[in-house]
């Protein structure tokens, strides 16, 4: 027998594989499917099953590819109403994977379906829990995602049921378990989930807030509720792709299959509403773009950025990447739902520079020449971090606008004064930049290195205050 973990970090995602005698099983697939398929071959099995913890919202499941393609049957806990053929499982039923037990425990709160999956092995000892998003380590999941779809939920009633799956489902269970969650740290999810993406479930009853025994319902409640950011636009969106169905990746792949010159592209982008996005590094973008391009470099938290910020998952796009990364940028596009592409330009930036075309670029600064020009004063500096990593530290002058609230302050930005921006290290305050010039404002620099460069110079910010005391 054999369970190992499949993560993607971009994502911050665990599917999770198991196989015993020539069986094999996938829990929670993203949805590119060879990797599960390659991986049962090597082992000589067959996938049985793709058993599902919840409708995800922060990426498309490969379950659907899956079950085309290997003929498994698709395994949902009690209450999922899936739009295709699937197996919806009652509360303590059991499948069979070579000699392992999979028992399903319902455990709604994340989601009314969301279940755990409890893994039993031949000798009738229990080994392991898949959590999903119901319990991660040092965290659980947030209540408040399942409302968009379904409207007579409320954050509260779903924290309420949580509480007690929990209590009722899993602190009951043995100590020595291995806690299997769906998510690590970076997790739109969660707020505070660790960077270990696994851990025994004792220990998580000593050390995470969520598991203290001496917490009343209502403490749960409110610690739970307390701190959570918007959840990202694209989420409801890709619930329903994963309730209802969607295309193949194959067709995916192929639809954006259409390389394109110079002359292609620009008759494209003027033909259409497509989004020209530009995923090469900040620094090679600022250099020098096609203009009314955006930036969202492959190189960061590519999906997140692009579900945060492109808001609907339909978007026509057009893509610029490095040469020989076209299919990667499509496929982790595909991952959260973006299925919209409908051509690359050949040979990346070069090409279009090339040919003549007419080309941008934004102005990037040191922190030294940043700190000179607060001397001098005269700017409007904006830092486009989260609300958290602000309030924990920040540059006294700045003005904090967080780069998922960007589109709805864009009249913060002023027209008339030179702006200067920044984030961390320099990925997001790139892509605020970008979106700030397709908009039409001209006078915009960059800070190289962000906050992090910035604290080396003698420019004033305030005294660090952990993040966790501002939940």
């Amino acid at each position: 027998m054999r369970i190992e973990q499949i993560y993607t970090g971009c994502l911050a995602h665990a599917a999770y594989y198991l196989e015993d005698q020539g069986e094999a099983a996938i829990f929670d697939p993203l949805r590119e499917v060879g990797p599960y398929i390659n991986r049962a071959k090597k082992d000589k099995a067959q996938i049985k099953y793709v058993f599902e913890t919840h409708f995800h919202a922060d990426f498309v499941s490969g379950h659907l590819d899956l079950q085309k393609q290997t003929g498994a049957d698709i395994v949902y806990g009690p209450s999922a109403k899936p739009g295709y053929e699937a197996i919806v499982a009652e509360d303590g039923q059991e499948f069979k994977v070579g000699r392992y037990t999979v028992r399903v425990i319902h455990t709604p709160g994340h989601t009314l379906e969301s279940t755990t999956y409890l893994l039993i092995n031949q000798n009738g000892e229990m080994h392991g829990i898949i959590t999903g998003d119901t319990l991660f380590i040092g965290d659980v999941g947030r209540p408040d995602l399942a409302q968009h779809v379904i409207a007579d939920l409320t954050e509260e009633k779903l924290a309420a049921l949580l509480f007690d799956s929990l209590r009722n489902k899993i602190m009951t269970l043995p100590d020595h378990l291995i806690v299997y969650p769906n998510h690590g740290a970076g997790s739109a999810c969660g707020k505070m989930m660790s960077k270990e993406t696994t851990d025994t479930l004792g220990n998580q009853k000593k050390v995470n807030y969520a598991l203290r025994a001496d917490m009343t319902k209502e403490e749960f409640i409110d610690e739970l509720l307390t701190g959570l950011t918007t959840p990202p636009g694209y989420f409801p969106q890709n619930v329903l792709m994963n309730l209802k169905g969607y295309d193949s990746l194959e067709n995916v792949m192929q639809r954006a299959d259409r390389p394109l010159g110079p002359e292609a592209f620009e008759a494209a982008a003027n033909e259409t509403c497509a989004l020209i996005l530009d995923v090469r590094n900040p620094e090679e973008f600022a250099k020098g773009f096609i203009p009314n391009s955006i930036n969202i470099g492959l190189n960061g938290n590519f999906a997140q950025w692009v579900g945060e910020l492109i808001p609907s998952v339909k978007q026509e796009i057009l893509l610029i990447t490095e040469p020989g990364k076209e299919r990667e940028a499509i496929t982790r596009l595909s991952r959260v739902g973006y299925d919209g592409v409908i051509g690359f330009l050949t040979g990346g930036f070069p090409t279009w520079k090339d040919s003549g075309n007419e080309i941008d670029s934004i102005g990037r600064i040191n922190a030294k020449t940043f700190e000179n020009m607060m001397i001098t004063n005269g700017i409007e500096l904006f830092d486009v971090r989260k609300r958290s990593e602000f309030n924990s530290q920040h540059v006294l002058e700045a003005t904090n606008i967080p780069l998922n609230e960007l589109n709805q302050h864009l009249a913060s930005f002023p027209k008339d004064k030179p702006l200067v921006l920044h984030c961390a290290g320099g990925y997001r305050s790139m892509i605020a930049a970008s979106m700030l010039k397709q908009r039409g404002w001209e006078n915009i620099t960059d800070v190289q290195g962000g906050f992090a460069a910035i604290k080396e110079t003698s420019v004033p910010y305030t005294d660090y205050v952990c993040p966790t005391t501002l939940l």
